[in-house]
């Protein structure tokens, strides 16, 4: 990284964190502190909710998973503007209503304290889980490429959120977030236009669709009915909607950013501006990723794109045959350019035999790079079986160190740590509000004022975030963290779902069976992913409708013995 790189992150990151605290010093009261003193337009409400979701995950993940299997994880995002119209028209309306500070709160009303408590702790247990994972997905990233110390990359990213955070509340958390989308929109579409630049002069945007496409990276939608594939349109539309549903509906982290609308309009507005923008978003970033593919058709890439990997082989006794496979992978790319540019050459004869053959050709080309990268993961794992072979995370920011000029490269790193930031904010904001007003003042039994459940409240926030950070400090890099981030949230969400459809639509099912149907549904679905026997968006459909199914079971049963 260059001095400018350096200049352009730190000053990015520090206005960021400084302009939160600034702007939002000095909270009156619990209302101004964790729902903002509802002054949120819809505008900065759809932003917050947007980049609530979108962390660092988001744009170190996707990417890397569009370069590997192409378009198909949009398939994952097909529920989001259903969940948004739903919660518009029945979640909003009753939160506003009952002027409730969590989701949760409305449970007691409608069940009782333990089903209330219930549910804030699952929330909890995932929310924490996920927090620490947030600070971690990026800093072990950035550790791995760039060298920094990953504890100390950790501290940073925990403890700037931290600084602004328990500062302003929900407030300082709205108001950042939409510097950060604004940080986020302009790197990732400057790298979309410097990627496009880079092509060969005779490949027009067009012509990469084309490549991309011959290679099977443009399959967009999948309407098999294939269990053990994850992404498919019936799982985007049924598991994708559930999973939205309880994120964006019962998730006190989203809950709050649209609380503190200033009406339920505005809120609503927000989370409509969220789900039509979310899904051509989360499109465009796997489209980054797919012109990164095709960049790689023109260029040399590593064989694997962890720098841990390369290492770990060097200091092997399998050094010969993975610099094998490498001059192997070298070969295949050296054919992958030749034979990309001639397939664009007559990709506007799509009837021609020379077009059928070149498509054909490329796309054997591809598995034949794909089957060698294979190979080099099994040599990986046999030099050193703690480095992680599944490269997907790593693929972008190796692209942005290697190929991007000097200023850019920080913009994308702010880009990387500002989405970190944004949705670990809005974490603790939610962890700490939830533990304040759903465990903590409602358990506390002599009368306190407002302003001893805000220092109640900051000192929750800084709780969560130093435990947040522990989590980055121990955790371990998963199979791809996009993945493992929805993994955690589909164990739980489908379950509090559930809780909260009994009780805005099944009236006659009463507390007690609610709060053992729940622990049950829990029991169950942690069995079900352990034992791998469903995708786990199917999780979110699964947990839900088991909740719901005993609850009423248990309530009619309980109803005949009374008889």
């Amino acid at each position: 990284m260059s001095n400018i790189d350096w200049v352009i992150l730190c000053c990015t990151l520090l206005f960021i964190v400084a302009y939160g605290a600034y702007k939002t010093k000095g909270s009156k009261n619990v209302q101004d502190y964790i729902k903002g003193n509802n002054e949120a337009q819809w505008w900065t409400i759809g932003l917050s909710v947007m980049a609530t979701q979108a962390s660092a995950i988001t744009f170190l993940s996707t990417p890397g998973q569009a370069f590997h299997s192409g378009m198909g994880f949009v398939q994952f995002y097909f529920g989001l503007p259903i969940a948004m119209v739903i919660i518009c028209l029945v979640f909003i309306p009753i939160y506003h209503r009952l002027k409730v500070y969590t989701a949760y709160e409305y449970l007691e009303s409608r069940f009782d304290q333990k089903t209330r408590t219930l549910t804030a702790i699952l929330f909890l247990v995932q929310r924490g889980l996920a927090a620490g994972i947030t600070i971690f997905a990026p800093a072990i990233i950035l550790s791995a490429v760039l060298g920094w110390d990953l504890l100390t990359l950790n501290i940073i990213i925990g403890v700037l959120v931290i600084i602004y955070t328990v500062s302003g509340g929900t407030k300082a958390v709205n108001i950042t977030q939409k510097q950060q989308m604004a940080v986020i929109f302009a790197g990732m579409f400057a790298a979309f236009f410097i990627i496009v630049s880079k092509l060969p002069e005779d490949i027009t945007f067009t012509k990469a669709l084309d490549i991309a496409g011959a290679s099977g990276k443009m399959e967009i939608l999948d309407f098999s009915f294939d269990l053990s594939n994850r992404y498919t349109i019936w799982t985007g539309f049924l598991g994708g909607t559930f999973l939205m549903l309880s994120y964006f509906g019962t998730d006190q982290s989203q809950v709050q950013r649209y609380l503190s609308g200033r009406s339920v309009r505005e809120s609503q507005l927000g989370l409509l501006f969220n789900g039509l923008l979310k899904v051509p978003m989360q499109f465009f970033i796997l489209l980054v990723g797919v012109m990164v593919f095709v960049f790689y058709q023109f260029n040399a890439s590593p064989i694997n794109f962890n720098p841990a990997a390369h290492e770990a082989v060097q200091n092997s006794e399998y050094v010969q045959e993975y610099t094998a496979l490498e001059n192997q992978l070298k070969t295949i790319q050296a054919e992958q350019n030749i034979t990309s540019l001639a397939y664009a050459e007559v990709s506007d004869q799509t009837s021609s035999e020379d077009y059928k053959a070149l498509k054909s050709q490329l796309a054997q080309l591809n598995k034949e790079e794909v089957a060698v990268r294979e190979k080099a993961k099994t040599i990986i794992t046999n030099a050193d079986a703690t480095i992680e072979t599944n490269d997907k995370d790593y693929v972008f920011i190796n692209f942005i160190l290697n190929n991007l000029p000097r200023g850019l490269i920080g913009l994308l790193l702010a880009v990387i740590l500002s989405a970190a930031m944004s949705s670990t904010a809005s974490e603790l904001n939610a962890l700490a509000s939830t533990t304040a007003m759903d465990l903590y003042k409602r358990n506390v039994t002599t009368e306190k004022n407002d302003m001893h459940f805000v220092k109640a409240s900051k000192w929750f926030t800084l709780g969560w975030g130093v435990l947040a950070i522990l989590v980055a400090c121990v955790a371990n890099l998963f199979d791809n963290l996009i993945q493992l981030v929805n993994i955690i949230g589909s164990i739980f969400y489908g379950n509090i779902l559930g809780i909260f459809l009994l009780a805005f639509f099944v009236k006659y099912v009463k507390s007690k069976a609610t709060f053992v149907a729940a622990i049950l549904t829990q029991a169950i679905i942690v069995f079900v992913w352990y034992m791998d026997y469903l995708p786990y968006l199917w999780l979110n459909v699964l947990g839900c409708g088991i909740v719901m199914a005993i609850a009423i079971l248990l309530q009619t049963t309980f109803k005949a013995k009374e008889h």
